[in-house]
């Protein structure tokens, strides 16, 4: 049994002082000041190049890239870690919560409109081959976007397209976010459909309305397996495996381990491991890096993985192998330069962890960020195995 000598939550008080108090740790000074150190990078992996030096104000920019926290910071999220699994969502409510999850992102969207949300205009300067597919000449395109919610990744993508043969397909399992996309007075081209589906589906509902399996270029997960329990993984895999065409790309971003938005959950709010329920009853996962190596490297139509259901608060992915990297380290991507499983469905291209300092200067406070980015491909000779 655990212990009960923990309090419930923080205080947000707590919270805020320790973001205050918290000293980033900064690399040594290699360069003078100069603003066109912190031009944008070219690489995506990069994740920036605003590097935290040694002497810099940290409150001189709004964002700094590869920050990792200080010791004060890490010590605080564990203590907030053990009060989450100290008191965990009751069954009843993560039963509530994972038997209608539509629901609650369909309350989500009526409570807010489509200028609640920001345009992804990074869309193409993190995820080059969407510009790839928009530029003129491209040839026939089709890019299926899964959780397309306010369709702030499907729009700008549309702005920005010069390829009069792409197909972009919006879906999101909520019927009110198709709403608003369908509302939008950027929706009516003959190149964009937005339309109701579940990556998770399984049975005859398994594909989305107008596509056929083997036929799409890109998918892209945004924010979106983040939402999904994990007992939904192998389900999703496979649906996404099936629409892609061999050789077919995989473009992905989430929430990473350690994101200050976890860090901050409090009681009745910890569904599973690393899997929580919001205010609102969506639901948020915080992946790590090896778990994705070992999601997208060893997943196989046939096996698919071994991952632990989302409905316990035991749940947990099991351990990579020896071939998976190590260390969670931010910067450029290392998985793709790894021995990856030959048999697995996916080959990861790339795949990183973007950590950023986030400022807020009137508050004096200092916020850590941690997303993930990939970019996975579907094998060719798997297909053809399978």
């Amino acid at each position: 049994m655990a212990s009960t000598d923990l309090p419930s939550a923080a205080p947000d008080s707590d919270i805020i002082a320790v973001l205050q108090r918290s000293e980033p740790l900064t690399v040594p000074p290699t360069r003078p000041n100069d603003p066109t150190n912190n031009l944008k990078r070219v690489d995506p992996f990069q994740f920036g190049s605003r590097y935290l030096e040694q002497g810099d104000d940290v409150f001189e920019y709004n964002a700094w890239d590869h920050v990792e926290p200080d010791d004060e910071y890490l010590a605080f999220a564990e203590v907030q870690y053990a009060r989450q699994r100290e008191f965990p969502v009751n069954d009843f409510d993560r039963q509530r919560f994972n038997n209608d999850p539509a629901k609650w992102w369909n309350l989500f969207y009526k409570n807010n409109t489509a200028n609640f949300f920001k345009n992804r205009k990074w869309l193409q300067q993190e995820f080059p081959v969407l510009a790839e597919v928009t530029n003129r000449g491209a040839g026939p395109k089709v890019v299926l976007e899964v959780g397309a919610g306010a369709g702030n990744t499907a729009f700008p993508l549309l702005a920005n397209n010069e390829n009069p043969e792409l197909r972009l397909h919006a879906c999101d399992f909520s019927k009110e976010a198709v709403k608003v996309m369908r509302a939008s007075k950027h929706y009516g081209s003959e190149i964009m459909t937005a339309d109701v589906w579940d990556v998770a589906a399984e049975g005859d509902d398994w594909m989305p309305p107008g596509l056929t399996e083997g036929t799409v270029d890109v998918v892209v997960l945004i924010f979106i397996f983040s939402a999904l329990a994990p007992n939904q993984w192998n389900t999703a895999l496979r649906n996404i495996y099936r629409l892609l065409k061999p050789g077919g790309k995989i473009l992905f971003r989430d929430y990473g381990r350690g994101d200050l938005a976890q860090v901050r959950f409090k009681k009745n709010r910890l569904m599973a491991d690393n899997f929580y329920v919001r205010g609102d009853g969506t639901r948020v996962y915080f992946f790590d890096k090896e778990e994705l190596v070992y999601m997208f490297n060893k997943w196989t139509l046939e096996k698919g993985i071994e991952i632990g259901g989302g409905g316990s608060s035991e749940a947990s992915t099991p351990a990579p192998d020896e071939g998976t990297p190590e260390g969670s380290s931010g910067g450029p991507s290392d998985a793709a330069g790894q021995t990856q499983d030959a048999n697995g469905a996916f080959e990861i291209v790339d795949l990183g962890i973007d950590r950023r300092l986030i400022v807020n200067r009137q508050r004096r406070i200092k916020m850590y960020r941690c997303w993930m980015q990939g970019h996975f491909r579907k094998r060719i000779d798997a297909e053809a195995e399978s």
